[in-house]
């Protein structure tokens, strides 16, 4: 994977010495990405630090695009890039729409855009990025793998379509991380 600097680093590295969380996104202008990684932002550094898990996010653009996305999203925890999608392809993880997903109920707690909305405000940020660029290939999907230290496999999920993602809470549970309240409402409680 590469780093926001352009430094290459061993994928095995970001596991080896501790537990990771580690989601692979589809693209940076993908808008249910977005919306998942902002919610991924959300995660406090202290529950993470509790556990002694990282929180990573990997895409599968140039790495130029890292820190205009972590702007973007309010991303302030580990973020890579797998440019050639290597990784992507060891994981077995698709390319192509599954065939119910436009006809499909399912919709990941973590996306507020419509299926409409969303494609134009990507399509938008495309146009009027630096370089008119998908930042990654559109129809890649992406999942979310819980992995360390060393090479245990505590958890795999891959994405059969752009609203499959892994509901956050779920994995933090399977990692150890104390869980985040993601609404925006207040809570009322009972006494």
């Amino acid at each position: 994977v590469v780093d926001a600097d352009g430094k290459k680093i061993p994928f095995r590295a970001l596991y080896s010495e501790r537990k990771a969380i580690v989601v692979f996104v589809r693209n940076f202008l993908c808008y249910t990405c977005k919306e998942y990684v902002e919610d991924l932002a959300k995660v406090p550094k202290s529950f993470l630090d509790d556990a002694n898990v990282r929180l990573i996010v990997i895409g599968q653009s140039s790495y130029h695009h890292i820190k205009p996305f972590c702007s973007l999203t309010g991303y302030t925890h580990e973020m890579y890039v797998d440019p050639q999608r290597e990784i992507y392809k060891i994981l077995g993880m698709k390319r192509g729409e599954g065939n119910n997903t436009l006809g499909t109920s399912v919709q990941s707690p973590h996306v507020k855009s419509n299926m409409l909305l969303g494609s134009i405000r990507s399509l938008w940020r495309a146009m009027t990025g630096p370089a008119f660029d998908f930042q990654g290939d559109p129809a890649q999907q992406g999942g979310t793998l819980i992995l360390g230290p060393g090479n245990e496999v505590h958890f795999l999920h891959l994405d059969k379509h752009r609203l499959d993602h892994a509901p956050i809470n779920t994995v933090l549970h399977f990692a150890g991380v104390k869980t985040v309240n993601f609404t925006n409402k207040s809570q009322i409680i009972d006494i």
